[in-house]
């Protein structure tokens, strides 16, 4: 039970945060975009979505995990992701810059990678369960770069 009420706490927090985090405003709309740009509204579903998969996914694997050992790994599957996964809305909204996003998004979607297949050690269900966070953190990471493209250079007072 303690790793269900875990696993929604970090979820609920990525999801709060991220939202937080993200500064939808005069500054993001002025970006040009590619035109395979989501509409906004989806985020926010689909970060629900895929954040509570993959909290489901942490309670599949704790549970699965044979060992202390195993426990821990994927307590540091999600801390390091967690914190990765809370830097790049920063990055991108606050500091306003997509080329610093979109090196981090390389450190992001490695950390999901890792979930994936550490987690899918543990418990098939719970890798697949981190597909869909892969695939679109992928898709994020082009997206990122699309607008990197389209907009540079960052960091320099008009």
């Amino acid at each position: 039970m303690t790793e269900t009420i875990a696993a929604v706490a970090w979820a609920l927090v990525l999801g709060g945060a991220g939202g937080v985090l993200t500064e939808i405003g005069a500054w993001y709309h002025g970006l040009k975009k590619p035109s395979f740009q989501p509409p906004s509204w989806l985020f926010g579903p689909a970060w629900t979505i895929i954040l509570g998969l993959a909290a489901w996914a942490g309670v599949l694997a704790w549970r699965a995990a044979p060992t202390a050992a195993a426990h821990t790994d994927v307590i540091l599957f999600f801390a390091v992701n967690g914190i990765l996964h809370l830097l790049w809305s920063p990055l991108f909204f606050k500091w306003k810059r997509p080329d610093w996003s979109l090196i981090e998004v390389v450190f992001l979607w490695v950390s999901v990678g890792a979930m994936m297949l550490g987690l899918g050690s543990l418990s098939s269900l719970a890798g697949w369960l981190i597909v869909p966070y892969f695939v679109w953190v992928s898709f994020a990471a082009v997206l990122n770069r699309a607008i990197v493209r389209l907009n540079q250079p960052f960091g320099h007072v008009a």
